[in-house]
């Protein structure tokens, strides 16, 4: 390490990014405490002499890819999880009204929606695993109302993992919570189907997008340009495939871009009749496949680290054949989660929990080491993931 400076760009290392703190594979060192960070998780790096060093007039939107700190927690997840509970409940309450009134009378209720909203903000803040882990162990009800649901707590933690300011994540967790408010324009018989669209119906969907545009803009009062902005350009695509405009690259707004990437991932891990359901662990190797292509490959690489690779409330099998539930995040360390070991090798339920910490362990896949092999089904071997979070 004592060959690395200042100005100099970082763009492999001698370990995967995914066994490090780091927030983006390839960044620039600023100062001498990121070489100090470096040096913690890291024998050697790469450098890239191609890249201009940082002092030779790099612009604004090249210093925004600096090694950042990660964002501390305020309360633990043990201390937050009660405060989450009563947020998530209340807040799916209120929010199923306002889709219910939105059916039945075609006007969004955006005061209602943002007061669903704003409870599970403020517990992100706090906490970013808490209200996550309880939405990954919920899927019971009607899609459209949880899916908004989902979307908006996954777009206010990337949001938050992006350093975004209070108001700014209120406008994106509103946002992503009405993205699909259009949908109620629809046809029933598409929207109630569970069949694979047709070319037709495929079409028809897509008009949805502006059709929820078109019902908040009779409400630009309480309605944020930057919301109407995002659901315009949530379906567009970083390569320009997408609709309705065709838009590409960072021509598509941040917002829109963000949004996309957490409907996509929502509905990847969603139960739903004419669809595959993912773990989260191959959903986020399918966006990892799509990284700029259809989503901007750092918007994916933040949206990892910021809900993890197993996220927690995640069912996952040991290397030991072991089977337990994901309760803590290791953000030095994505791929090494502290786990509950519930069930032995044989598939028996153990007399007595034991919690592991991942992160102990040496990573060498020696006979020693232990390490998760795969995330399992939500609900596998009748294990309910919730009942590990009391």
């Amino acid at each position: 390490m004592h060959a690395l400076k200042p100005g100099m760009y970082v763009a492999a290392l001698d370990r995967p990014w995914l066994e490090t703190p780091f927030n983006i594979q390839g960044f620039y060192v600023r100062e001498r405490n990121d070489i100090d960070r470096i040096g913690k998780h890291c024998v050697s790096v790469w450098v890239d002499p191609r890249k201009p060093k940082l002092d030779s007039g790099l612009t604004s939107r090249a210093k925004s890819t600096l090694l950042k700190p990660i964002v501390e927690n305020s309360v633990t997840f043990s201390d937050e999880l009660p405060e989450a509970r009563k947020a998530l409940a209340n807040s799916s309450e209120v929010l199923a009204k306002a889709f219910e009134k939105l059916k039945s009378k075609g006007l969004v209720d955006v005061p209602a929606v943002q007061s669903a909203i704003d409870p599970l903000i403020e517990s992100v803040l706090r906490n970013d695993e808490v209200v996550a882990a309880l939405i990954r162990m919920r899927r019971k009800g009607e899609y459209l109302f949880n899916h908004s649901l989902a979307v908006s707590v996954w777009a206010a933690l990337l949001g938050r993992h992006l350093g975004f300011e209070k108001k700014r994540l209120a406008y994106l967790a509103k946002g992503a919570a009405l993205l699909d408010v259009g949908m109620v324009t629809l046809p029933s018989q598409i929207t109630a189907s569970s069949a694979a669209l047709d070319e037709e119906s495929r079409l028809t969907v897509q008009t949805h997008v502006m059709a929820g545009v078109h019902l908040l803009e009779k409400q630009a009062s309480v309605v944020s340009p930057l919301v109407l902005e995002m659901i315009a350009s949530h379906h567009e695509r970083f390569d320009g495939s997408g609709y309705p405009g065709g838009i590409a690259n960072t021509a598509i707004p941040l917002f829109g871009r963000i949004a996309g990437l957490v409907d996509t991932y929502d509905a990847m891990i969603t139960p739903r009749p004419y669809a595959v359901c993912r773990t989260s662990f191959q959903a986020m190797q399918e966006l990892s496949d799509m990284k700029d292509e259809l989503f901007q490959g750092s918007l994916v690489e933040q949206f990892m680290q910021a809900i993890g690779v197993f996220p927690t409330g995640s069912l996952v099998k040991l290397n030991t054949g072991e089977i337990g539930v994901v309760v803590q995040q290791n953000s030095a360390r994505r791929l090494r989660p502290k786990i509950v070991v519930i069930l032995d090798p044989k598939g028996d339920k153990l007399d007595k929990l034991v919690a592991v910490d991942l992160s102990k362990y040496s990573s060498d896949h020696s006979k020693t080491d232990l390490w998760i092999t795969q995330e399992l089904e939500p609900g596998a071997f009748g294990i309910q993931a919730d009942e590990y979070f009391l």
